[in-house]
């Protein structure tokens, strides 16, 4: 079975990487293999000038892995964005119990809007809204959890993504 995906969906700058930096940890304590997958709506640049991977992208390889003992690393050309599904389905193992996405909020997944102040702060939808994560209490119609509470944004996770059973 292909594993869930969960979006923290909010602003530049409001704080979803720090959430989802400081939530994988509850999860993997509690038994959860993690993946995320982050939107970078401008693009990204994360291979070195110079390193022997950057050279062979340069000389016109379309995708290049570089592989060490408990990493690997793969850059490969894309013709268009992808969806976090496409992502799972073509590079993502089934060791995998949660996919985090970060981003992605018309794509219809279930959502986190991470917030500052006020929900209007993100143009999303309430359909899939799992919470409201924020600075200040939000009144809503889903739960709305301060930021700092992170035990409970793991409790809230846990229920509606079980751990499958080890089979």
């Amino acid at each position: 079975m292909a594993p869930p995906i969960l979006s923290f969906v909010g602003r530049s700058n409001s704080g979803k990487t720090t959430l989802i930096e400081r939530v994988i940890p509850e999860l993997t304590r509690a038994g959860y293999r993690v993946a995320t997958v982050k939107h970078a709506g401008h693009g990204f640049e994360l291979d070195t000038e110079g390193k022997d991977s950057w050279r062979h992208k340069q000389a016109g390889a379309s995708t290049v892995v570089v592989v060490s003992k408990g990493s690997m690393a793969m850059f490969a050309d894309v013709s268009e964005e992808m969806k976090v599904e496409e992502v799972r389905d073509r590079f993502l193992d089934n060791q995998t119990d949660l996919i985090i996405a970060e981003g992605w909020k018309s794509e219809g997944y279930p959502k986190i809007a991470v917030v500052r102040e006020q929900f209007e702060e993100v143009n999303v939808s309430l359909d899939g809204l799992l919470a409201i994560v924020s600075m200040k209490p939000i009144e809503a119609p889903v739960p709305c959890i301060d930021r700092n509470d992170i035990a409970t944004l793991a409790k809230l996770i846990i229920q509606h993504y079980p751990k499958p059973a080890s089979a």
